[in-house]
């Protein structure tokens, strides 16, 4: 099968060239600074590269739209520039130009079937304060399954993805164990140990960590993700990814 070309930006920002085309998921390109709000998110560090040394970005893979870690100032102004935007059918009343998606539709762009798949951004019945959120999964012929796990915290979740799609060979999950102190200890993200949990559930795919770096309110270090599947035999599994470096994932 062939293989993905990879390059990771920063936070959950991935540029990754798929069957001819070139997709992003949130973008995330401001420089380091605070986000006032309810709760005030800061970035510890910028972009590895800037949008436009990239390549091709013909579809941006948009997880959620209310978080700024997920989409961020400069972020919102490269949608513009983009043919196609896939997000939440929330996501697409808030900005225009977003083309929505419930859980489980589809959308093919070139030789790509791109399928929104559930998300939840914390525990159970935590969509009234953190919002919905989507993931993704990529399929095309003589191509890896790919999924994009977006802010997802449910291994439940993952377990009905794969059911769905037992091919899947590259699972780009959002870790970090995100956590604003909103529903006390319980992350709204992967952790170390669910991470782990959601890879035992994908046996067959390479795992990609993403949105585990760069802001300060990931709970947990890339370090302890590392080895955390190390200790459980699992540590050739995962692609940890330099920012600002191409590579080939497959």
């Amino acid at each position: 099968m062939t293989q993905i070309s990879a390059l990771l930006v920063g936070g959950p920002t991935l540029h990754f060239t798929y069957a001819g085309l070139g997709f992003l998921t949130d973008p995330t390109f401001d420089e380091p600074g605070s986000y006032e709000g309810p709760i005030v998110l800061r970035k510890l560090t910028g972009p590895a590269v800037p949008a436009s040394a990239l390549g091709a970005i013909d579809v941006v893979l948009l997880s959620h739209d209310q978080h700024d870690d997920n989409l961020d100032t400069a972020g919102r102004a490269l949608l513009e520039e983009v043919s196609l935007v896939l997000g939440t059918e929330e996501s697409a009343t808030r900005i225009s130009g977003i083309s929505g998606l419930a859980p489980w539709q589809q959308h093919r762009v070139g030789d790509v079937v791109v399928t929104a798949v559930p998300a939840l951004h914390g525990p159970e019945g935590a969509e009234a304060l953190s919002g919905p959120v989507t993931g993704f999964v990529l399929e095309a012929e003589g191509h890896p399954t790919v999924y994009v796990s977006g802010d997802n915290a449910s291994v439940d979740l993952v377990r009905e993805i794969a059911a769905r799609f037992p091919g899947i060979r590259v699972a780009v999950l959002f870790a970090g164990a995100a956590n604003v102190g909103r529903f006390g200890d319980i992350d709204l993200t992967l952790n170390a140990r669910t991470a782990l949990e959601a890879a035992e559930v994908l046996s067959s795919a390479v795992i990609v960590p993403v949105h585990a770096e760069g802001w300060f309110h990931f709970s947990e270090t890339r370090e302890r993700l590392v080895a955390m599947f190390e200790y459980a035999g699992q540590g050739d599994r995962l692609r940890v990814l330099a920012a600002g470096e191409r590579v080939a994932i497959g």
